[in-house]
């Protein structure tokens, strides 16, 4: 089996951790050694799992290492990224066994993804990568979600929509079909987004409306 590491050891690291074991039991692939995290003492054990370190270790590690960013802000994932300098790791896509598909001829899903149980995608999607889709999800047709973005649970996307690089969707929310979500845009939780939202706002309420807006991802 392939050596595999999270880094992020919060909720949503030990829910990755469950993943993995959850794609062992039904395939066996990954030897989950343990966590890397800048914020959590090396040494300490969680949910079985050891912290390694963090970034200075992960960059010190001289053998091929597989790793996931368990982190759902999509800007501290990018900069995650760009910290891990070490030609040793690679991001592998992480798909949980109950997750639904049409033919997998016509769905593209770039690397370091991680995609929880339930899902749901239909046909003819691309998503790129870095992107996190958590629990109950379901992507329609023709849909385009670009890299960074990031999916709380029980969100529903329809068909034919673009949804921009760094874009977090809460949990509940329900994007119409034929619309763009921009760049770095957050959309609250239970939002039902029924018309394009510009990049670079936060959209609440029903139908979804920018309340503010922030500052160019630098």
């Amino acid at each position: 089996m392939k050596k595999i590491a999270i880094f992020g050891c919060g909720g949503f690291g030990r829910e990755v951790t469950m993943l993995i074991e959850q794609i062992n039991a039904n395939k066996p692939e990954w030897d989950l050694i343990g966590f890397y995290d800048d914020a959590a003492e090396k040494g300490t054990w969680i949910n079985d799992y050891i912290v390694l370190g963090g970034m200075e270790e992960l960059n010190e590690v001289q053998e091929p290492l597989a790793v996931a960013i368990a982190v759902g802000d999509p800007k501290l994932k990018k900069k995650i990224h760009d910290s891990i300098l070490n030609a040793h790791i690679f991001y592998p896509t992480l798909i949980h066994p109950t997750v639904i598909t049409g033919n997998r001829k016509f769905l593209s899903i770039g690397q370091g993804c991680i995609i929880g149980p339930g899902n749901i995608f239909t046909v003819n999607i691309q998503i790129g990568d870095f992107v996190i889709l958590s629990i109950f999800c379901s992507v329609g047709h023709d849909t385009i979600i670009k890299d960074y973005a990031s999916f709380m649970p029980a969100v529903n996307i329809s068909g034919e929509v673009i949804i921009g690089e760094f874009v977090f969707v809460g949990t509940g929310a329900k994007i119409i079909n034929q619309i763009e979500i921009g760049r770095e845009t957050i959309v609250g939780a239970g939002a039902i987004v029924s018309n394009s939202l510009p990049e670079k706002c936060t959209a609440v309420g029903v139908p979804a409306k920018p309340i503010k807006f922030h500052e160019k991802h630098s």
